[in-house]
C-alpha cells in the first residue's frame, strides 16, 4: 500500500500535538503522585497546577480559541470551536472556583485533555481528507501550464487558452498534452494514467487523435489542434472534479441542517443543567462539571466530519480507477440503482465491424481476396473491415462499378467479380447459398459462379458479459435499447445475458422507453442509463443516473452524464456500484454508531455517572473511530480481468 505523504502543516501540527501530550503526561502523572496543589503551603497553591496546565492548554488550543473568536465575529457562533472553548474554559473556571473555595482541584487536567483529544481527532480528519484528496488531486495534475505553438521562425510558448483551432503545437518528451488534436508529425507513447487510471502507455502515430491531459513520453510530436482549451477534454475533466464537492447527498444535507439546530439546543440544555439543579441544591461545582461534560460529548464532530469525508473518500476511490463521479448525491443515488439500461453500439459492442464468419471454410482465402478487390476503393466501414482482414496488397487493374443498394461489380479483361447483398446476386442470376447468421452478409461471385459469403458483425466487448452477469447477481435488471433490428438485438442480448432488450428504436424512442421504466419503478428504485453517443445525451439527462464512456464518448454524452468512465471499460460500472455500496454502508454505520454512543453518554453525563474523561471519548473518541471507518472507503478494490 502506498504511503500518503503528510503536508508541512500536518507535520507541524503533529509535532505540536506530541509536544503537548508529552508535557501533559508529565504534569498529569506528577499531579496524581504528589498533588501539585500541595507543593506550596498557601491559599493560592492552586495557581501552581493552574499555571502548568495553562501552558499545555495554550500550546494545544490557541488556534481553537482564535477560530472561535473569529467565527463569532463573523456571526458563526455555534460550531465545534465554540463548544470546545466553552467546555474547556469552563473546566478551567471550575478548577479556579474549587481552588479559591479550598476544595480539591478538579478541571484543569480535563480541560487540557479535551483539547488534546480534539486536536488528535482534527489531525486524523486532516490526514484522512488528504489521503482521499490525493486520489482526486492526481487528476488536477493534468492541468497544462503552456503550449508550444509552431510559427514560421520556430515556436512560441503561450497559455493553452490562447491557442486556436487548426494551430500546430509541438509537444516534447515529458510535456503534458495541452489541447485535443490530431498528430501530423512524429510517433510517440503517451502516459494516460491521470485520465484513465491505465498504467500501460498508449502508442500513437500520425493521423491519430490524442486528448489533453496525457503526458508525452518518448518522442517529439506535432499536433493539429481540434478544440480550444475551454472545450478540451482536460478543461471539462477539471471542471468536473472542481465541482464534484458542490453536489451534496441527502445524508450530507441532513447533517448540515442537523448541526445547525442541534448545537444551540445542546448549549441551552447544558446551561439549564448547570443553573436549575445548581440553584436548587446550591452544589454549583457538581452541576457545572456535569454540564461541561454534557457540552463536550454533545459536540457533533463525528457526524459533521465523517459523513462528508466518507463521500469524499468514495469519490476519491472511484477516481483512482478512472471513474469520475460528479458529486456525492450521484454516489448515493448510484447505490440505489437497480435497473441498468445500455445503449448497444459503442457501449456493449465495440462499434466497429469485423468478419465473424467466411463460408465455405475451405475457400476463405479466395473469397476474402475477391471481396477485397471489389471493396478496395470504398470508405464504407464494412468495406474497410474486409480490406483490413485481407491484410495484403490488393490486385489493381479492375474497373469498379457501384450498384446502388446492391453492391459492387469489379471487372477487367478476363474476370467479373460480384460483391454485395442478395439483391446483387438475384440481379445477375447467380445461384447462391443463403447465409443465416446475424449481421451484414456479403456474397461473392466470380464469372457467373457463386464463390462464398462473408458475415460481418459488430464485435461484442470482452467485458460486456462479465459486467452484465455481475449486475444480474446483484439482482439488477439489465436492459439494452438499440436501433438495430430484432434479430441482431436478440443475438447480442442472449450472448451477453441481458434480462431484456428493445430493438429498432430511434433516439426519441429511447427516451420514451426510459420514461415508461421510470414511471413503473418504486420510490426506492433508481434507473441508470449507460451510453456513449451524441444521440444518447437526452436519455442520459432523463435517467436517474447517466453513465457516459469518457474516452470515445461524445462531448454531449459526457456533459449530460453524472458518472464518466474514462477508460471506456464497462467494468467501471460494477466497480462504481461496489464503491457506492461500501460508501453508503459506512455512512450508515457512522450515523448509527455516533448517535447511539453520544445519546448514551449524554444521559450518563446528565446523571453524573460519566465524568469528563468519558465525555472526551464520547466526542473525540467516537469522531476518530468514525474517521478511521470512513477511510476504509478509499481502499483497494478488486477489478476482475477480462475473460
Amino acid at each position: 500500500m502506498k504511503k500518503v505523504a503528510i503536508s508541512r502543516k500536518q507535520r507541524n501540527n503533529l509535532i505540536r500535538i506530541l509536544v503537548a501530550i508529552g508535557l501533559f503526561a508529565i504534569i498529569f502523572i506528577v499531579d496524581k503522585v504528589i498533588s501539585l496543589d500541595s507543593v506550596f503551603k498557601s491559599e493560592y497553591a492552586w495557581l501552581f497546577p493552574f499555571a502548568l496546565y495553562l501552558v499545555v492548554y495554550y500550546i494545544i488550543g490557541y488556534d481553537v480559541l482564535w477560530k472561535a473568536v473569529r467565527n463569532i465575529a463573523h456571526g458563526q457562533v455555534f460550531d465545534e470551536n465554540f463548544l470546545m472553548c466553552i467546555a474547556t474554559l469552563g473546566a478551567f473556571a471550575l478548577g479556579i472556583y474549587r481552588g479559591m473555595s479550598g476544595l480539591e482541584i478538579e478541571g484543569f487536567d480535563e480541560g487540557c485533555a479535551v483539547l488534546l483529544f480534539y486536536q488528535v481527532g482534527e489531525w486524523f480528519q486532516s490526514y484522512a481528507t488528504g489521503k482521499s484528496r490525493k486520489s482526486i488531486s492526481s487528476l488536477m495534475d493534468i492541468r497544462p501550464d503552456y503550449a508550444n505553438v509552431k510559427r514560421d521562425n520556430g515556436f512560441e510558448t503561450v497559455d493553452p487558452s490562447e491557442v486556436k483551432i487548426d494551430d500546430i503545437i509541438v509537444i516534447n518528451p515529458g510535456e503534458k498534452v495541452p489541447l485535443d488534436g490530431i498528430i501530423v508529425k512524429g510517433n510517440s507513447s503517451l502516459d494516460t494514467k491521470a485520465l484513465t487510471g491505465e498504467s500501460i502507455p498508449r502508442d500513437v502515430a500520425i493521423g491519430e487523435e490524442i486528448i489533453s491531459g496525457s503526458v508525452n513520453l518518448t518522442s517529439q510530436i506535432e499536433v493539429k489542434v481540434t478544440k480550444e482549451f475551454y472545450d478540451s477534454t482536460v478543461s471539462k475533466i477539471l471542471d468536473l472534479v472542481e465541482n464534484a464537492s458542490s453536489q451534496k447527498s441527502k445524508a450530507e444535507n441532513f447533517i448540515t441542517k442537523f448541526a445547525k439546530y442541534y448545537t444551540p439546543t445542546v448549549v441551552i440544555a447544558a446551561l439549564l443543567l448547570a443553573i436549575i439543579p445548581g440553584a436548587i441544591t446550591n452544589d454549583w461545582s457538581t452541576w457545572v462539571y456535569r454540564a461541561l461534560s454534557f457540552l463536550v460529548v454533545s459536540c457533533p464532530c463525528a457526524l459533521v466530519i465523517s459523513i462528508p469525508l466518507s463521500f469524499f473518500a468514495g469519490i476519491g476511490a472511484a477516481s483512482k480507477y478512472g471513474i469520475l463521479i460528479k458529486g456525492s448525491n450521484y454516489l448515493e443515488k448510484f447505490n440505489k440503482a437497480n435497473t441498468f439500461v445500455f445503449d448497444k453500439t459503442g457501449t456493449l459492442t465495440k462499434g466497429n465491424f469485423a468478419i465473424a464468419k467466411i463460408t465455405p471454410d475451405n475457400n476463405q482465402d479466395e473469397i476474402l481476396e475477391l471481396a477485397a478487390i471489389a471493396e478496395q476503393d470504398s470508405n464504407h466501414p464494412i468495406a474497410r473491415s474486409i480490406v483490413s482482414a485481407y491484410g495484403k496488397d490488393v490486385q489493381k487493374g479492375y474497373t469498379l462499378s457501384n450498384i446502388a443498394g446492391a453492391g459492387i461489380i469489379a471487372t477487367n479483361n478476363k474476370d467479373v467479380i460480384l460483391c454485395g447483398n442478395e439483391k446483387l446476386m438475384f440481379q445477375n442470376n447467380i445461384v447462391f447459398e443463403q447465409e443465416n447468421g446475424i449481421g451484414t452478409i456479403v456474397y461473392v461471385a466470380k464469372n457467373g459462379k457463386f464463390i462464398g459469403s462473408i458475415l460481418i458483425a459488430d464485435e461484442i466487448k470482452e467485458e460486456s458479459k462479465q459486467v452484465v452477469c455481475e449486475l444480474n447477481r446483484m439482482k439488477c435488471k439489465t436492459i439494452m435499447l438499440t436501433g438495430d433490428n430484432e434479430a441482431i438485438a436478440q443475438t447480442v442480448a442472449n450472448q451477453i445475458g441481458l434480462t431484456g432488450y428493445k430493438a429498432s428504436l430511434l433516439p426519441q424512442n429511447k427516451v420514451e422507453e426510459v420514461e415508461k421504466m421510470l414511471q413503473s419503478q418504486g420510490k426506492k428504485d433508481a434507473l441508470c442509463f449507460v451510453g456513449d453517443g451524441i444521440n444518447d445525451a437526452p436519455v442520459l439527462m432523463r435517467s436517474d443516473i447517466g453513465v457516459a464512456m469518457g474516452g470515445v464518448g461524445s462531448d454531449a454524452a459526457i456533459e449530460a452524464s453524472d458518472i464518466v468512465l474514462m477508460k471506456d471499460d464497462l467494468k467501471g460500472i460494477s466497480l462504481a456500484k461496489r464503491i457506492a455500496k461500501k460508501t453508503m454502508s459506512i455512512v450508515s454505520q457512522n450515523i448509527v454508531f455516533s448517535i447511539v454512543i453520544k445519546v448514551a453518554i449524554l444521559i450518563l453525563s446528565a446523571f453524573g455517572i460519566a465524568n469528563m474523561w468519558i465525555a472526551v471519548f464520547g466526542d473525540v473518541g467516537v469522531a476518530v473511530l468514525a474517521i478511521l471507518n470512513a477511510m476504509r472507503v478509499n481502499s483497494k478494490y478488486k477489478v476482475a480481468n477480462k475473460k
